[in-house]
């Protein structure tokens, strides 16, 4: 009788294949059910939170039945945590894709606070899955075996950076890329987390693109005077 194929793990560079190198579709059919799961439940946590969120939804809006999504994911609150790794792992990677040690490290921090502004404008449920998780004092987060990975490598080049910025004299001396890192974050995310309360009190529609230009290059400046040498 022919031995079964076996799975080899996936490739970092490639699709999943079988020992035989030949397309491991039962894999790739998996993986493709998981994203739909994932980007289904998404929608579904970003809209209501944990706990309003409902399984039932994310079943019919991924097209999968409910069984496969407990088999996946073993319960409600481990697909939660699996979307909030995911959201961040998304974001770490585009980030990566900057290529920020590449680039002239004044040119390099300019990217990144756009970049914010810019990610967040196309990825608005990352606001509201961050705001989620922090009323609940980051809960789910804090079960992550990812998350701290995917920081140290993220300040990794930012430190790499400014140390290139201290040697040619473009950056002060002393910056903490966490420290840093936060106050970008902050200027980002506060803006779309408060725009619709914002847009109210000063009767401007904040999230408009002529005032989200506005606001990222303010952001900029603030970001470039802290960190420019005298």
């Amino acid at each position: 009788m022919k031995a079964a194929t076996k799975s080899t793990p996936r490739s970092k560079k490639g699709p999943l294949t079988t020992a035989s190198g030949a397309p491991d579709m039962r894999s790739q059919r998996s993986e493709r059910t998981q994203q739909q799961i994932l980007a289904a439940a998404t929608d579904e946590f970003a809209d209501k939170g944990l706990a309003g969120a409902r399984v039932d939804v994310i079943a019919e809006e991924s097209g999968v039945n409910k069984q496969m999504i407990y088999y996946y994911y073993g319960s409600k609150e481990d697909l939660y945590l699996a979307v909030l790794e995911r959201a961040y792992a998304a974001m770490r990677q585009s980030e990566r894709e900057l290529n920020l040690a590449d680039l002239n490290p004044i040119e390099a921090i300019t990217k990144l606070v756009e970049f914010k502004f810019d990610y967040y404008t196309k990825n608005p449920a990352m606001i509201r899955l961050l705001a989620t998780e922090n009323m609940q004092n980051a809960h789910y987060l804090k079960r992550s075996t990812r998350l701290r990975e995917m920081q140290v490598s993220l300040i990794d080049v930012l430190l790499s950076v400014l140390s290139a910025g201290e040697k040619q004299k473009l950056i002060r001396p002393g910056v903490d890329p966490v420290q840093l890192y936060m106050s970008i974050a902050a200027l980002s995310y506060f803006y779309f987390s408060n725009s619709a309360t914002l847009s109210t009190a000063f009767g401007r529609n904040l999230a408009s693109p002529a005032e989200l230009k506005k606001r990222c290059a303010h952001a900029v400046d603030l970001i470039l005077d802290h960190i420019r040498a005298r």
